[in-house]
């Protein structure tokens, strides 16, 4: 081989080394790729071991030994991988262009992302309401930009498919533009969202240019906003005059001007969320806004019924299913069954080899000594 093509050779090996060790940096796991691999001049090249699908069952048993496939804290398998195209901003954009209905649900950790992404839902969003929802705060103000990422994060491991969108929590975009970016920013890289959501109107409008600007999508969310509560008299209907709807009309073109791709119109009358949704040229989600707007989003655990019975629920919650009693009902069972001694069952326990269960009782026999010395050394701290 000539001196050019050793060079030839050692350049490549060394950017392939770099790619590898940058993707590792970046915590990806990247299967190898036969179109990648440089086979130097005159060699034959060794046969590729076939590849294992990440995720599949296959793959589990080759990298989990027995130890760790029975341990209780195996991490969830993400065995059913989504199959359906990931959902961008251009995919959305569409879907309002053809007039298809957009679908939102909250999350806020991993089971929830991952449940939500694969009943195909369209847009995740991680939003200030686990506060109370996830995290028993009294209400959404509560909640940091730390908790943000936190939860953000978990949902991401579990979003395939969906776009990934999550709110910027009070205190974290009010006081400045540069703000703003760092904290959108901070959800986009630590977060792993793909769009941020911001309340507010005309008055939050420059603090929109500014995010989007820069890159990042932006949510805008008018109507009640319930970071501003406070000064709204709670968690009250808006826009039933005139003039208050006339007021969200100028919000939505400010958001939209701004360069929001969507809008999230919360707590509004139906007639009146549908022709602001006609006015405007960008997406609107509603939530408590009738079916005129372009789509619906609804707190996870809301729907799902996963909260104890009495527990106030805003007119426009449809709860479809009752998760909290079925849950409470398979624990009292369990319960039930551990006192009463039937649970574990012999199909719940590990078997062992009978000559094994002999040893061991004479080792346990032989040492009772000891065991007894311990017990009494247990019983003097009493």
């Amino acid at each position: 081989m000539s001196l050019a093509a050793l060079r030839r050779t050692g350049s490549t090996a060394s950017r392939l080394q770099r790619t590898a060790s940058s993707s590792l940096q970046r915590g990806l796991l990247i299967a190898p790729q036969p179109h990648l691999q440089y086979t130097p001049r005159h060699s034959t090249p060794a046969p590729s071991p076939p590849q294992l699908p990440f995720g599949s069952s296959a793959h589990h048993a080759k990298f989990h030994t027995s130890t760790q496939a029975a341990s209780a804290h195996a991490p969830m398998a993400l065995s059913d991988l989504s199959t359906r195209k990931k959902v961008t901003i251009n995919t959305l954009r569409k879907m309002y262009e053809k007039g298809e209905k957009i679908t939102m649900i909250t999350a806020h950790d991993f089971p929830s992302g991952l449940l939500a992404d694969q009943a195909g839902i369209d847009v995740v969003l991680v939003g200030d309401s686990l506060a109370m929802v996830g995290l028993g705060m009294e209400d959404t103000n509560q909640i940091s930009l730390d908790d943000m990422l936190h939860h953000s994060r978990a949902v991401a491991r579990g979003v395939r498919s969906a776009f990934l969108v999550a709110d910027l929590p009070m205190g974290s975009y009010e006081l400045s533009h540069q703000q703003a970016l760092q904290s959108s920013i901070a959800l986009v890289q630590k977060g792993r969202a793909t769009s941020v959501k911001i309340e507010g109107g005309k008055e939050i409008a420059p603090t929109i240019s500014a995010i989007t600007t820069m890159g990042i999508p932006v949510l805008a969310h008018i109507g009640l906003t319930p970071q501003r509560q406070g000064s709204l008299g709670g968690f009250v209907v808006q826009s039933k005059t005139a003039a208050a709807a006339s007021k969200l009309l100028s919000d939505a073109l400010a958001v939209q001007d701004a360069g929001a791709w969507g809008v999230v119109l919360e707590a509004v009358p139906a007639d009146v969320a549908r022709l602001v949704t006609e006015a405007l040229d960008i997406p609107t989600i509603g939530i408590g806004a009738g079916e005129g707007t372009s789509g619906q989003v609804l707190v996870q655990i809301d729907m799902l019924g996963n909260f104890p019975a009495g527990r106030f629920l805003p007119k426009f919650v449809k709860k479809y299913a009752d998760v909290f009693e079925v849950s409470r009902a398979a624990i009292n069972e369990y319960k039930d069954e551990v006192k009463a001694g039937k649970y574990p069952a012999v199909e719940h326990t590990y078997p062992v080899k009978e000559q094994e269960v002999v040893a061991f009782k004479q080792i346990v026999e032989q040492r009772k000594t000891e065991i007894e010395a311990s017990k009494q050394r247990r019983r003097s701290y009493e």
